[in-house]
């Protein structure tokens, strides 16, 4: 069960976190539509803590299902298969896979309580494995590492209680999808099966009603922007930095930038470097209370050495918008610098949040 992590994603848009994965012999990523709603680019993040960008090709909003395609990405670790003849039973184990809340990635063991729980116009596998917000699109497994469901949090408002949607639904809406040659944005139309591209109320190929939000992407807050072209300025693909609602958070070398709002008022750039040493103690002190490194603050929290920096959101609409981006992204490049500076000079590990520099 441990090599399945490698087929299994942490997807991140503006609006949060979801799970995803591959399944043997298709390359798109799988995950579910609510996962990726009001966003057609969205981060891929894989066990290494690498990003790719995505494109969302498909969405079924009935099915909540979504494949999503990274470019020149050739499936070619996944452990994960998908079998039409496969028996789902109800007592059987089943293997929740996943990032729940955004966190590492997990595996979370329960039963299968049903095989068939009508919801809805649909029938859903119901578990009592823990299925938490993160998890949702994330791969249901059984102890063969053969996908019995794609975990759904979307109905999930009671303690023990996580469903899936069938294995035999995303087996039809691989199939269905395989005949498109050159994959864009597309809807799906459960009536008649057939993708539409282009934003309207109606499907192009039977008249169906559809829903046009389905096309609708998320607008971006004047924070949002002023914060995203700091990060395009730095060299930083914005979609891989986005980590929720006005909130990211990317490795710039080895360091891990976070920038988020802080009581409604403060625009926060922050990054912890290191824990303190064991030894040498005091001459590290010494330095981080002497050292000046304006217009950013060290500081110590939990045993972790932190470099921040904070400017008042008016800032951002007056002449100094200019000085506050610059120190949003000099901050980036000042916390690679100094994580392997503690480490070098005072023997301080580099923090757990730190990607090592390959």
């Amino acid at each position: 069960m441990e090599n399945i992590r490698k087929s299994v994603f942490k997807i991140v848009t503006a609006s949060g976190t979801g799970t995803g994965f591959t399944v043997s012999g298709h390359n798109q990523v799988i995950t579910n539509y609510h996962v990726v709603k009001g966003e057609k680019v969205v981060a891929v993040e894989d066990y290494k803590k690498d990003r790719f960008v995505a494109n969302v090709v498909m969405v079924n909003p009935e099915v909540d299902l979504a494949f999503l395609k990274i470019e020149g990405f050739e499936n070619k670790e996944t452990d994960i298969s998908l079998q039409e003849e496969i028996i789902v039973a109800n007592t059987q184990k089943v293997f929740i896979n996943g990032y729940p809340f955004g966190m590492p990635y997990t595996i979370t063991e329960g039963i299968v309580s049903s095989s068939s729980q009508p919801m809805g116009n649909r029938n859903y596998i119901q578990t009592d494995a823990a299925v938490n917000p993160g998890n949702s699109g994330g791969p249901m497994l059984n102890e063969a590492g053969v996908l019995i469901g794609v975990t759904t949090s979307k109905f999930n408002n009671a303690d023990n209680v996580g469903f899936g949607i069938k294995h035999l639904d995303l087996i039809k809406e691989i199939e269905d999808f395989s005949s498109v040659e050159n994959p864009v944005y597309s809807v799906k139309c459960n009536s008649c099966d057939s993708y539409t591209e282009t934003e309207s109320e109606f499907c192009n190929n039977c008249g169906n009603n559809m829903d046009i939000s389905i096309w609708e992407e998320f607008e971006k807050s004047h924070f949002a922007q002023f914060v995203e072209n700091a990060l395009t300025e730095l060299g930083i693909n914005p979609v891989l930095g986005r980590a929720g609602r006005d909130y990211w958070e990317f490795h710039q070398g080895s360091a891990l930038i976070r920038i988020f709002v802080f009581k409604r008022d403060y625009l926060v750039a922050t990054s912890p470097l290191n824990n303190l040493p064991k030894k040498n103690i005091q001459e590290l002190m010494t330095y981080l209370l002497e050292k000046n490194v304006e217009p950013y603050y060290l500081g110590i929290h939990e045993n972790k050495i932190y470099i921040s920096y904070r400017a008042h959101l008016s800032d951002i609409f007056t002449d100094h918008v200019d000085t506050v981006k610059e120190n949003l992204k000099n901050l980036a490049l000042k916390a690679d610098d100094l994580d392997n500076f503690f480490a070098d000079n005072y023997g301080c590990e580099m923090a757990i949040e730190a990607k090592e520099d390959m």
